[in-house]
């Protein structure tokens, strides 16, 4: 008789999901059928990350014991219900670009100085450990780049991650590595930023390095008059670690303004990239944001820059 794998937790649109009483002998399909019952998703709209044997894909086949998957392994599935599908097919309404962002202005929350906010920096500072991919070039400025609606659209479904890159992304990288070194900073775990820069191409790229990632572990919560706990990436955190970069000398792209409300003359926020399938052929927002970079990589001090304003 066949042994049960043990609980297997789906990680899916911001929720984790308990698959239960799968047994070894039964198949990938089995698998995304059990979650296609806790999801609503279909099996051919699913894509799992993560998964692979002997350094591949495995086919819908392949039986579960041959993953030699451990009890409460995570998986992280990308993919999206019908009924979604249809919304997306019909014309867009009016809405912004930005959703879920805030409509912050310096001038109106001003926390970026607060005590007990630089505090925390200086505590993550201390204890949040970071892991050098590639040493810091001497003379470099630095860009710290968001993922999810920045480089890649995490929401839409794609038989390969590369479906769902920004169009233009390693050309982006390849010109910017030229002036800056490159950090990606995600709200998310170090697991999927380390899966999604693997199956984008980016971690092992001959054209261009990164010099290091950082997790949602690396954020501090800031309480809002207005909005009040908030979640955000303070540079500080990385300047206080790399005294060679410093407001003068660094820019992060986000496609939420709130996440750099610590830093808010530092941050640029991009337009944020979605439904890739209907966007991919007209989105040129990182080509043009190449030449932007390519323009200011020669400014002494970037706080005499208004980034609001760079497409003009």
């Amino acid at each position: 008789m066949a042994n049960e794998v043990g609980d297997l937790i789906v990680k899916w649109s911001g929720q984790e999901y308990c698959i239960v009483g799968l047994l070894e002998s039964d198949t990938i399909s089995d698998l995304k059928a059990a979650i296609y019952k806790q999801t609503n998703v279909l099996p051919e709209r699913q894509k799992l990350l993560g998964l692979k044997v002997k350094g591949k894909l495995p086919d819908k086949e392949i039986q579960l014991s041959s993953l030699h998957l451990k009890p409460k392994t995570k998986l992280m599935m990308m993919g999206t219900r019908e009924e979604e599908l249809a919304k997306v097919a019909e014309p867009p309404e009016d809405i912004p670009e930005v959703v879920n962002d805030f409509d912050i202005e310096e001038d109106e929350i001003a926390i970026e100085n607060r005590e007990e906010f630089l505090a925390k920096i200086e505590k993550r500072i201390k204890d949040y450990e970071i892991k050098i991919l590639n040493e810091p070039r001497e003379g470099k400025k630095l860009l710290v780049l968001d993922i999810d609606y920045t480089l890649f659209d995490h929401r839409s479904v794609a038989e390969t991650p590369n479906e769902l890159m920004r169009p233009y992304l390693h050309e982006f990288l390849t010109t910017a590595y030229q002036y800056y070194d490159i950090v990606i900073w995600s709200a998310t775990g170090m697991k999927w930023i380390e899966t999604k820069m693997n199956g984008l191409g980016v971690s092992k790229h001959s054209d261009y390095k990164i010099a290091f990632y950082l997790d949602s572990d690396a954020m501090i919560s800031v309480h809002t008059p207005k909005y009040g706990l908030i979640d955000v990436k303070p540079l500080g955190v990385v300047w206080g670690k790399f005294k060679q970069w410093s407001a003068a000398n660094t820019i992060m792209f986000d496609d939420i303004r709130r996440n750099f409300i610590m830093n808010p003359q530092t941050g640029l926020r991009i337009k944020a990239f979605r439904k890739a399938h209907f966007n991919r052929e007209k989105d040129t927002e990182l080509l043009k944001l190449s030449k932007y970079l390519e323009d200011i990589a020669t400014e002494d001090d970037f706080t005499k820059l208004n980034h609001k304003e760079w497409d003009r």
